[in-house]
């Protein structure tokens, strides 16, 4: 097997985003990408209401994830898979920070897990009151991408005591809001995320600020995290393939008595049962990315999710034992393990969306269960 056995990504040469150094925040891509129409170009006819186009998306996740850390790509995959089309149900406030958006001149925060209930939104306490044609917005959001770097918060609200799924609202905030505060979380992860927490202590709006409908929230939630979840398999396989890379340079350069480690036949095995998974993961993620891009289709969404966790999980533990004191270094993958641990956490847990995969597999030509 060559050490080059995964295949290098091709980038066009004259694009703004290569002159940004590697070091550069979310925010900072954000507007560059803006500016070359690269944002609007994830989507079907440049529409975030039409779904996203799979290679277009692909694509830019491998550039950024090549040339960039992971917290500043994380800044750009959660708009853009899930605030962008969450915003194309609006009008008003909604379509006008829509189009700032799209152009890059505006940063929109996706605030959906609280304080206390974390992943669990249907027991969220963050609250809206209506009086007339305005609102009122109390609650606290932590661990949110964007927090201290956006222009206004997609925040996930109830209207109304209970769990049931009409009982909440998105409500789009403006980061300045009078009332609203955002603290940087306390991490040495994810740099360039703008990752923080935000407390909103009596924002008062008006009420053309509710987006997609009162009552609606949950439903356009559960619609739109399929492709947030497409999203980051996506990335998971280009993060896999490039620490793959990586890893098999290093071995075809490290010396090991008269020859390198890659001659070892035990390490070559090892890494080539990495490669193996990566390339499990990146052939259910094509054969299921219709599925979700076109229909939203939450079980195939929940596969694809716990594929990309579990595989990157196994992937950077090979690869950071087989790099060895190596990989120890700034964005090696002993530093990757870490962060790469938010594919198994953020936007549901392994277990929740395996659980969803278990619920939902007679549906899909499964056998039935016991």
């Amino acid at each position: 097997m060559s050490v080059s056995a995964v295949r290098e990504p091709t980038t066009g040469a004259g694009s703004r985003l290569g002159a940004l150094p590697a070091d550069a925040s979310g925010a900072d891509l954000w507007r560059v990408l803006g500016a070359e129409n690269r944002l609007a170009g994830v989507y079907r006819g440049n529409d975030p209401r039409r779904g996203v186009d799979t290679a277009a998306l692909s694509a830019l996740l491998t550039d950024l994830d090549r040339r960039f850390g992971v917290g500043s790509t994380l800044a750009v995959t959660v708009p853009l898979a899930t605030c962008l089309p969450l915003l194309a149900a609006g009008t008003g406030p909604a379509a006008r920070t829509l189009a700032d958006s799209l152009d890059g001149r505006t940063v929109v925060a996706l605030a959906a897990t609280d304080e206390n209930s974390g992943c669990d939104l249907a027991g969220l306490d963050t609250s809206v009151s209506f009086d007339g044609e305005h609102l009122r917005l109390d609650g606290t959001k932590r661990w949110i991408t964007n927090a201290t770097t956006c222009g206004a918060v997609l925040v996930l609200a109830r209207h109304r005591p209970g769990p049931h799924f009409t009982n909440f609202t998105w409500v789009l905030v403006p980061a300045d809001a009078p009332g609203v505060r955002a603290e940087p979380a306390g991490t040495e992860l994810f740099d360039g995320s703008g990752t923080g927490h935000l407390t909103f202590d009596g924002v008062r709006l008006t009420r053309d600020h509710v987006v997609g409908g009162t009552g609606r929230g949950l439903t356009a939630f559960a619609a739109h995290i399929a492709t947030e979840r497409l999203a980051g398999a996506l990335w998971a396989g280009a993060l896999c393939e490039r620490v793959l890379r990586d890893t098999a340079r290093h071995l075809g350069r490290r010396g090991d008595g008269d020859g390198v480690l890659w001659e070892k036949e035990g390490i070559r095995q090892r890494w080539a049962g990495a490669l193996l998974r990566s390339r499990q993961h990146r052939a259910l993620t094509e054969s299921l990315a219709e599925a979700v891009a076109a229909r939203r289709d939450t079980s195939a969404a929940a596969l694809l999710k716990a594929s990309a966790g579990e595989t990157v999980a196994h992937v950077l533990d090979v690869c950071a034992h087989l790099q060895g004191a190596h990989g120890f270094r700034t964005g090696g993958p002993q530093q990757l393990r870490a962060q790469g641990a938010l594919f198994g956490i953020g936007g549901g847990t392994t277990e929740v969306v395996l659980g969803i995969v278990a619920e939902t597999a007679p549906e899909s030509g499964a056998e039935e269960r016991p």
